[in-house]
């Protein structure tokens, strides 16, 4: 049962994008804490509508680790873009899928590599988004 209750939103063009890379079947919904079902149970929006605060591939993003008390600030790349150096991480990772279609405020449990962490959105930038 996941513990995400919070609506995931996405528009068209990141939409077309992820499931361009990930296969969505009958299975998809029962794995829950995974880039596929969070697709699986999006609300899809046109471009030109989607609100500005919303996590989206592209955007400059700051999380809370609840548990941990600690701030992380990153931008959600597709695979070919990212580079930990530059705070770049791809939308494959667990961190990056965990937030996809959030806004500030929500608040996400997921398992990550070390553990299961419950993650809040403190704050978006899409201002410097390119448009795809």
């Amino acid at each position: 049962m996941s513990t995400n209750s919070n609506p995931v939103i996405l528009c068209e063009s990141d939409y077309k994008r992820l499931t361009a890379i990930i296969v969505l079947d009958k299975k998809t919904e029962e794995k829950d804490n995974t880039l596929a079902y969070e697709l699986s149970r999006a609300t899809v929006v046109k471009d030109e509508d989607f609100p500005e605060n919303i996590i989206r591939i592209g955007s400059g993003v700051k999380i809370l680790d609840i548990a941990a008390q600690k701030e992380k600030e990153f931008q959600i790349v597709m695979p070919g873009e990212a580079d930990i150096q530059a705070k770049k991480i791809s939308i494959l990772t667990p961190m990056a899928a965990a937030i996809i279609g959030f806004k500030p405020g929500d608040e996400v449990s997921w398992k990550m590599p070390s553990g299961m962490k419950q993650l809040k959105v403190v704050s978006v930038d899409n201002k410097t988004l390119v448009k795809a």
